[in-house]
C-alpha cells in the first residue's frame, strides 16, 4: 500500500504541485503574521478543483513547510515567523550574530529534516496505540500540561526562571481577556467593545516579537551589518552527528507532544528544548548561541507534525491549530478521518506518510539551496532594514482580519515587549502564554464541573499526579536552599557511587 502510494503521487503535475507548496509553505512560514493555520485555511478553498490525492499533497507540503520556514525569520532576525519557532530564536539569532548564520540555518534544516522522518516513522510504526494513549488525557490532565508549557518556557527562555514565570504568568492573564467559552461573559474588556473577542495571539506575538525589536534596536546605536562567516551551509555530517541523541530524543518527544490534541508543535519545541538542556554537558551555552539547543527545537516542532496527524487520522481529534484546518480539508475532500479510517480508506494513512516523505525532500532541497540567499537579510543596514520590518508588522496582522485594532494590539504589545526586555524579561514565555492560555481555562472550568467542585481530583487521577508533582518539583527547585540541598545530596551520592565502583 505505501508503494502504491508512491506510485500515485511520483508524476510530473504532482510534483509541480508539491514544489510550489513547499515553496509557498516556506515564504508563509517565514513571514512574521502568516502562520501555518493562515496559509492551509488559504490553500482548502484554492484545492477544490484538484484531485483529492494532488489537494491533500499541496496542504501536507504546505504545513511542514511553514512549520519549518519560521526558523529562517528567527534566526536572522530574532522574530520567530510562527509561534513553533520561538525556541528556536533563542539561540539561532545568537548565533547569527557570531557570524554563523549559514550553518545555525543548515543545522536546523537537518534537524527538521530527520525530524519529520522520526515523526513519519512513528506514524506508520504505533499509530494505533499511540492514539488510544492520547485519549487518556481528559480536562484535568490538559491543565496541568498548559501550566507546565508555561513553566517550563519560563524556566529555560533566560538566566532567571522566575522573570520567566512572571512573563508566561502574564501571557496567561492576558489570554483571559474577552468573552469566557461556558457562559459568554466578558472579562477584562473594560468597555471596550474589540476587546469582547479577546486578544488575538498573531497580533500579539508580531507585537511582541517583531514590534518590540524594532524598537529595541532604533534605541541602541545603528549596527553596521553582519558579516557571515560560515563557510558552508551544508552541515558536515560528522558535524550533525554529534547531535545524534539530541535529534533521536527531540524527535521521539516532539511526535509524542505532537499527538496530543490541542498542544500543538510550539510545545514539541519547548519540550524538546527542556529535555536537551537538562541532558546537555554544557547546559549553561543554552540560550547564549547552542547548536544542541538550536536542534532540538527544530527537530521537536517538526516531529510533531506528524505526531498531530495521528489523531487526526485515527480519532478524528485535531493535534494542534494547523492539524485542525487539515482535518477540515480531508473532509471537504471526501476523507473521513476517525476511527473507522482503517476501514473505509485505510490507503489515506500511506499516502499521507508518502506525502510526508517528499515534504521531507522540499525541506532539504529548498532549505539548503535558499540558505546562501536568505543570508544575505544580515548584510542590509538596520536603519534600511527596520523600517521594512515594522510595515510587515502591521501588514501581516491587519490582512487576516482588515481590523484597525489589531494594529494596536500590534504596536501596544511592543511597547509593553520593548520595556520588559529592558528589564531582562523573556518574550517567549509571554506568548506561550497566551497560546495555552485558552486551553488551560477551558480545561480548568471543565474539570471543576466534571468533579462536581472537588479540586482533590486534580491530584487523585495518575497522569494528572505524575504531571502536577513533576510542577511542584520545577518550583521548588528554583527555591535556593533546597537547590543547594538537593545539589549537595546528588554529590554525596555521585561520590559514594564512584568510590563502589572503583571498588
Amino acid at each position: 500500500m505505501l508503494a502504491a502510494a508512491f506510485a500515485s503521487l511520483l508524476n510530473w503535475e504532482s510534483l509541480a504541485l508539491a514544489a510550489a507548496a513547499c515553496l509557498g509553505g516556506l515564504i508563509i512560514g517565514a513571514l512574521p503574521g502568516l502562520t501555518a493555520t493562515m496559509g492551509l485555511a488559504l490553500l482548502t478553498t484554492m484545492t477544490i478543483h484538484l484531485s483529492p490525492t494532488n489537494a491533500i499533497l499541496v496542504l501536507v507540503c504546505t504545513y511542514v513547510l511553514a512549520i519549518y520556514g519560521g526558523s529562517r525569520t528567527a534566526i536572522l532576525l530574532n522574530i520567530p515567523g510562527t509561534p513553533s519557532s520561538a525556541a528556536t530564536a533563542l539561540d539561532g539569532n545568537v548565533l547569527a550574530r557570531r557570524g554563523m548564520a549559514g550553518q545555525a540555518m543548515g543545522m536546523a534544516t537537518m534537524g527538521s529534516a530527520v525530524g519529520t522522518l522520526i515523526g513519519l516513522f512513528l506514524l506508520a510504526l504505533i499509530t494505533p496505540p499511540l492514539g488510544e494513549f492520547a485519549l487518556s488525557f481528559g480536562a484535568f490532565e490538559f491543565f496541568w500540561l498548559a501550566l507546565f508549557g508555561v513553566l517550563i518556557s519560563g524556566n529555560l527562555s533566560g538566566t532567571d526562571p522566575v522573570k520567566g514565570w512572571i512573563a508566561g504568568i502574564l501571557g496567561l492573564l492576558v489570554s483571559t481577556i474577552g468573552r469566557e467559552t461556558t457562559f459568554g461573559v466578558e472579562r477584562f474588556t473594560f468597555g471596550i467593545t474589540e476587546l469582547s473577542g479577546g486578544i488575538m495571539l498573531l497580533p500579539a506575538m508580531v507585537g511582541a516579537f517583531g514590534f518590540a525589536e524594532v524598537l529595541h534596536v532604533m534605541r541602541r546605536k545603528a549596527k553596521e551589518a553582519v558579516v557571515d562567516n560560515s563557510g558552508r551551509t551544508l552541515p558536515r555530517f560528522r558535524e550533525f552527528l554529534r547531535y545524534r541523541w539530541t535529534v533521536l530524543r527531540s524527535g521521539i518527544l516532539g511526535t509524542f507532544t505532537g499527538l496530543l490534541p490541542g498542544v500543538g508543535e510550539d510545545v514539541g519545541a519547548w519540550s524538546s528544548y527542556a529535555v536537551a538542556k537538562r541532558f546537555s554537558k554544557t547546559p549553561e551555552e543554552f540560550g547564549k548561541g547552542s547548536l544542541d539547543g538550536l536542534v532540538a527545537a527544530e527537530t521537536g516542532n517538526n516531529a510533531s507534525v506528524p505526531g498531530a496527524m495521528i489523531p487526526v487520522l485515527t480519532l478524528g481529534i485535531p493535534g494542534s491549530g494547523v492539524a485542525a484546518v487539515l482535518m477540515a480539508a480531508l473532509i471537504i475532500h471526501g476523507a473521513q478521518p476517525g476511527p473507522l479510517l482503517m476501514v473505509t480508506s485505510p490507503q489515506l494513512i500511506y499516502d499521507v506518510i508518502a506525502m510526508l516523505v517528499i515534504a521531507t525532500f522540499g525541506i532539504l532541497i529548498l532549505g539548503l539551496s535558499l540558505t546562501r540567499a536568505m543570508v544575505l537579510i544580515l548584510r542590509a543596514k538596520d536603519v534600511y532594514l527596520m523600517p521594512i520590518i515594522a510595515v510587515l508588522c502591521v501588514i501581516g496582522p491587519y490582512a487576516i482580519q482588515s481590523r484597525l485594532f489589531d494594529i494596536w494590539v500590534v504596536v501596544a504589545f511592543g511597547v509593553i515587549g520593548y520595556f520588559l526586555r529592558l528589564l531582562n524579561y523573556p518574550m517567549a514565555p509571554l506568548v506561550l502564554g497566551i497560546v495555552l492560555g485558552e486551553l488551560l481555562d477551558r480545561n480548568l472550568r471543565r474539570s471543576f464541573v466534571l468533579a462536581d467542585g472537588d479540586w482533590t481530583a486534580f491530584f487523585t487521577r495518575p497522569i494528572s499526579a505524575v504531571v502536577a508533582a513533576i510542577i511542584v518539583l520545577l518550583l521548588l527547585s528554583q527555591i535556593p536552599f533546597l537547590r543547594k540541598g538537593i545539589g549537595a545530596l546528588w554529590g554525596r551520592l555521585s561520590r559514594r557511587t564512584a568510590a563502589k565502583t572503583e571498588s
